[in-house]
């Protein structure tokens, strides 16, 4: 993902300075990217850092690592932002010591669940798209090998919707956009080919005039959606060309010249995090 966000300087142009800016505002003097809040958050502090490398920056590795260091083996993070910890220490090309690295492995083990997924909370009985993704984007970060990966398969395929796409819990009458989205990417760096059927699914989430609808019936598109859906349809080798100037004037909706994104047109904050969406989906837009 963070390959394909670095081509989006070609489409920001001049306006690649005034995203730069606008993330250099939301650092907090501890080294953390802020939330909507203006809080330092470990969350936000992943797509600070992606964000700038998409735009071929230097994140300030210092004070993110000094910021890293104060959470020590995240035994108090739930996990999301568990997660985020390890993501952060690979975002600043610093490979944790082992014995961190255990810890947190250890950590992750206790979100496992019966069916061989993962899921956000302890003792679930079955896994979540969100979390399978988070969870394996874990052990890349941390350069371990996914443990049991067919069972994980086996549990992404627990969540297939009545529909044909993927929700986050069994038996759900409609998928989402970005767990199919999710489910998708998973199964190739799985090394299982997705269903082809799961990209029509996708692009009859498509809004004409541009963007991706979370849900069928969504009353608007939004950014997540957009990114997540692009991305997943480039993996399957789907043609974006038809969905190129829609979504490039959608993502232009959303723009602002304080140099952030909102996440859709109801939005009324721009942050971090959906501006990494929006760098992402410049990328899959880039000729």
């Amino acid at each position: 993902m963070l390959q394909v966000a670095r081509l989006s300087p070609k489409l920001l142009g001049d306006s690649r300075n005034l995203v730069s800016q606008f993330l250099h505002t939301q650092i907090n003097p501890d080294g953390a990217f802020r939330n909507r809040a203006g809080d330092s958050d470990l969350y936000y502090t992943v797509f600070g850092i992606e964000s700038l490398i998409a735009l071929q920056e230097q994140p300030p590795t210092e004070a993110i690592a000094s910021y890293l260091c104060s959470l020590a083996d995240g035994q108090d993070l739930d996990f999301v932002h568990l997660t985020c910890l390890a993501r952060s220490w690979a975002g600043i090309s610093r490979q944790p010591a082992a014995a961190l690295t255990q810890a947190i492995l250890n950590r992750l083990a206790t979100y496992r669940t019966p069916d061989g997924g993962y899921n956000q909370t302890p003792g679930a009985s079955h896994g979540t798209a969100y979390a399978a993704f988070l969870a394996v984007g874990m052990f890349q970060d941390l350069n371990q090998p996914i443990p049991e990966p067919d069972r994980l398969v086996a549990s992404l395929e627990s969540v297939r919707a009545a529909d044909g796409s993927f929700g986050n819990v069994p038996g759900a009458p409609v998928g989402v956009t970005t767990a199919t989205a999710g489910v998708v990417t998973l199964m190739r760096q799985l090394e299982h080919e997705p269903d082809p059927a799961l990209a029509n699914w996708l692009l009859s989430r498509f809004l004409p005039s541009g963007g991706f609808f979370a849900v069928p019936g969504a009353p608007i598109p939004d950014l997540l959606s957009t990114a997540s859906a692009l991305h997943a349809l480039a993996g399957m080798h789907v043609p974006l060309a038809g969905l190129r100037e829609p979504c490039l004037d959608f993502i232009d909706s959303l723009w602002t010249n304080r140099g952030g994104f909102y996440g859709h047109w109801s939005d009324d904050a721009i942050d971090t995090e959906y501006t990494y969406y929006a760098l992402l989906s410049l990328g899959h837009l880039t000729d």
